[in-house]
């Protein structure tokens, strides 16, 4: 059952205002976070939300805010899908989970992205399922943005979605991130490097070895800015746009990061904090401090799309709190903007002709 709201006005078939569908029961912190980003966003963002999970959890945490002219709607969803369940089964065995009708409500067209901070396989399926692949991409991917030197970010292509790839795999993971970080963040000639063990074409394993050599003889038709290997130091040195890697590798790399971060801001501050003449130099380099702590904070980059769907699908961190939330709704809106999955599908379409690929039907 949906709260009785005004639709919004509908120009040219299009809603006028923007809908994200968010899985209200998604992560640590749900429905309570979850509930609060959606508000902050809409009243921020100007953005409409349609929160999908269990009436009776998401009302009383909608009671305590004035929500006023505020573009919310419940749609209630039976069931909710667990952190520690399997997630292509839990997602066939409950028909109506909260993650599943998030992405039918972008699937019929009443939202125009998902976002969920629950079971990242089972927002992998629901995409994979409902939405359904581009026509030309085997494997949908995680594509995660960290930061860079330089005030820049670098999209890690795939995150964790595929532990096991094929050298296509990775050509498609290439040109999808160089249209996402083209299309949403504005690099005119996104920066495209395949990570490995050594900058020479030699180095790295039989599949990375592979995935240059296709890369490589892709790239002039497609428009694809291949500036070969890179390292693990490359990752944040403003040097590259987009690494590519199988989701193994993309996943350790941004538990790396995230740690190491976490580490360094711990470190600084306790060292700050430890006589009183750096407590007076923390005191005024304050300012600073709280920059670089933002800049490094995944909370202010919200979640990371699913690549290669027929729609929007946007994973949170599992620890989102309301704020991330809030963020990860404005990477949806933003992806939408740039209508994302379109601009995917017309350089697959590119792949297709070259022979690159196999063609392959969506799902």
């Amino acid at each position: 059952m949906a709260e009785a709201v005004e639709q919004p006005e509908r120009q040219g078939g299009a809603t006028a205002r923007m809908r994200i569908a968010l899985d209200a029961m998604g992560g640590d912190y749900a429905p309570e976070e979850v509930v609060l980003g959606a508000v902050q966003a809409a009243r921020e963002q100007h953005v409409g939300v349609l929160l999908v999970g269990p009436e009776d959890a998401i009302r009383p945490q909608l009671a305590k805010y004035d929500i006023a002219g505020l573009d919310l709607e419940v749609v209630h969803a039976d069931e909710v899908i667990g952190m520690d369940e399997h997630p292509a089964e839990a997602v066939r065995a409950k028909k109506r989970n909260s993650i599943t009708l998030a992405h039918e409500l972008v699937r019929d067209g009443r939202a125009v992205a998902a976002v969920s901070a629950g079971n990242s396989g089972a927002v992998l399926a629901a995409a994979i399922f409902t939405l359904r692949r581009i026509r030309g991409i085997e494997r949908p991917a995680f594509g995660g943005v960290v930061p860079a030197a330089g005030g820049r970010q670098t999209l890690i292509i795939d995150m964790g979605a595929n532990t096991d790839c094929k050298p296509s795999y990775l050509l498609q993971f290439a040109y999808m991130g160089h249209a996402y970080m083209r299309s949403v963040f504005g690099v005119e000639r996104p920066r495209v490097g395949l990570l490995s063990n050594g900058e020479e074409e030699s180095k790295g394993d039989q599949l990375t070895q592979q995935a240059h050599q296709l890369i490589k003889d892709a790239a002039p038709g497609l428009d694809l800015n291949f500036i070969g290997n890179v390292e693990g130091r490359n990752l944040n040195d403003g040097s590259v746009d987009v690494v590519v890697c199988d989701g193994f590798v993309g996943n350790v790399a941004l538990k790396l990061s995230e740690g190491l971060a976490k580490m360094l801001l711990a470190t600084i501050k306790e060292e700050l904090m430890s006589q009183t003449v750096t407590k007076v130099g923390a005191l005024l380099a304050k300012p600073a401090f709280d920059r670089v702590r933002t800049k490094l904070d995944y909370e202010e980059y919200g979640g990371v799309p699913v690549l290669g769907v027929n729609g929007i699908s946007i994973i949170s961190h599992g620890r989102s709190k309301a704020k991330a939330i809030k963020n990860a709704i404005r990477v949806a809106r933003q992806a939408a903007e740039a209508r994302l999955p379109e601009v995917i599908a017309q350089g697959v379409k590119g792949l297709e002709a070259k022979a690159a690929l196999p063609t392959t039907s969506g799902e």
